[in-house]
């Protein structure tokens, strides 16, 4: 039986398999050279979350300069990426384009069936939380979204990764163990041993 792979929280249990990151969020640019404020990269599993958020404050020059910075990083150490995206799928997207990537994932994924689809024709995967069964148009994208490009995540929301399985797995179709033995071969693809 394949174990749970929680591909983003903030709140680690040790229950799941848990990849770890390391980067500049949008919201903490701060001030200076992204370089000189990146995290200590070298025992993380990812560069992330890093990304645009234009519902933040955070000057958006600033931040478009980190993560153009991230992603500079993530093709020179082979690392996938995990992606925060508030109101800028556009600009992410066009900038992701500009790179070749390990891997991308768009984390706490809230778009539109329509933004998904986008991100799923580059190979992208996406990763579904809590906050994705609030959102009609989130469900259908989580729905119309491949099993081989799905994950799923707690972020920081108080509840276990067992039940995010449980609520997707019964808006999919399908059983537990089936979406978490395809979420498994996800983890297995992006982060197995190269």
């Amino acid at each position: 039986m394949a174990k749970f792979v929680n591909i983003h929280t903030h709140r680690p249990t040790g229950n799941a398999i848990e990849p770890t990151s390391a980067g500049i969020h949008p919201w903490h640019v701060g001030e200076g050279p992204a370089a000189v404020a990146l995290p200590d990269i070298d025992g993380a599993d990812a560069i992330g979350e890093t990304g645009l958020d234009f519902a933040c404050d955070s000057d958006r020059a600033r931040q478009a300069e980190a993560f153009e910075w991230q992603l500079r990083l993530a093709e020179q150490t082979d690392k996938p990426v995990v992606i925060h995206c508030v109101r800028a799928f556009e600009p992410v997207m066009e900038e992701l384009s500009r790179h070749s990537l390990r891997a991308v994932i768009f984390h706490g994924f809230i778009g539109s069936p329509e933004q998904a689809a986008r991100a799923l024709e580059r190979g992208y995967y996406l990763s579904f939380g809590e906050r994705t069964f609030a959102s009609p148009k989130t469900v259908e994208a989580m729905k119309r979204t491949p099993l081989r490009q799905m994950f799923l995540e707690t972020d920081d929301a108080p509840v276990g990764i067992g039940e995010i399985y449980g609520k997707a797995a019964a808006l999919l179709g399908i059983g537990v163990e089936e979406l978490r033995e395809a979420i498994f071969g996800n983890y297995e693809k992006v982060f197995g041993k190269r």
